[in-house]
């Protein structure tokens, strides 16, 4: 029998994220994916109250905190991972192709504390990579097309797909950001729906499409080949590019996108701060 993780989701609704606290009942090991900087764009003003309430079901469930993962470089909300890594001391894990991430953007924000290597996150994960947890392993997929170094956690029967995939009835990540592709994410997403139908899925956000009333985050391989209103089974790749590419000329820009990425691209930490001793996030103009 596969081995059966605990869950635990936050939800935060400024931004439709959802972070996860993944332990092993054995042992109390825990894994956070995904942690939340609150951020408000009217003033510029960080807080840390989603990343504390992730402290305290720690604290109340008395789990170790071994790793704290990213699925990837996140363009809607700031990453928590440098605050949590002062508070519980574990290292900040991404996928290595994090360095095209950087690459891309760290000229463009003038980032030339950047030397994009991937040196400011702890570890550098790749297809097949295992990382314990207890008596449990997290094996890292890469799955690119949302972004080129997006990665899904499969842990026990579970898996953590970040922005790949959304609930059935919400479809699928969008591929317009430098380095993404849609024939890229099809592959990545067949790969995925190819684990076993009863592999729990857990997704980065939820938007609450119309029809539904209440947030959800938990899903299953099997209700995504079956419902997936963008790549349920019988879709084919030229569809899907197709539907993808048209769908995504249409988005606008992530409300975040700007501050979120010169933060997420150095694993959460801020820019360094300015000669006046002020910490600045650069907004580019007509950049993007």
């Amino acid at each position: 029998m596969t081995a059966r993780p605990e869950v635990t989701a936050f939800f935060d609704p400024a931004t439709f994220t959802v972070t996860y606290v993944v332990h092993d009942p054995a042992t109390r090991r825990a894994a956070v994916i995904d942690p939340v900087l609150d951020f408000a764009p009217r003033n510029a003003r960080t807080a840390t109250r989603s990343a504390d309430a992730v402290l305290d079901h720690v604290a109340r469930q008395g789990l170790t905190v071994d790793w704290l993962l990213e699925t990837h470089a996140h363009a809607d909300h700031l990453s928590a991972g440098h605050y949590l890594k002062g508070k519980t001391g574990a290292p900040v894990v991404i996928g290595a192709a994090i360095t095209q991430v950087q690459a891309r953007f760290a000229p463009l924000f003038g980032a030339d504390d950047i030397v994009p290597d991937g040196s400011q996150f702890d570890r550098l994960v790749g297809e097949g990579d295992v990382l314990p947890l207890g008596e449990l392993d997290i094996r890292v997929m890469h799955t690119p097309g949302h972004t080129p170094g997006c990665v899904s956690y499969v842990i026990g029967d579970a898996v953590f797909v970040g922005d790949t995939l959304f609930m059935p009835d919400y479809g699928t990540a969008r591929c317009d950001f430098p380095g993404g592709s849609a024939p890229a994410l099809f592959a990545s997403i067949r790969r995925i729906l190819a684990l076993p139908e009863g592999t729990r899925m857990f997704v980065g956000h939820d938007y609450l499409p119309e029809g539904r009333s209440e947030y959800r985050w938990e899903t299953s391989v099997a209700e995504q080949r079956a419902h997936n209103i963008h790549i349920h089974e019988g879709v084919s790749e030229a569809d899907f590019v197709a539907m993808r590419q048209a769908r995504d000329a249409g988005l606008d820009a992530p409300l975040l996108i700007l501050p979120s990425l010169q933060v997420n691209i150095r694993a959460g930490a801020m820019p360094p701060p300015d000669a006046n001793g002020q910490v600045y996030l650069r907004l580019p103009v007509n950049a993007i």
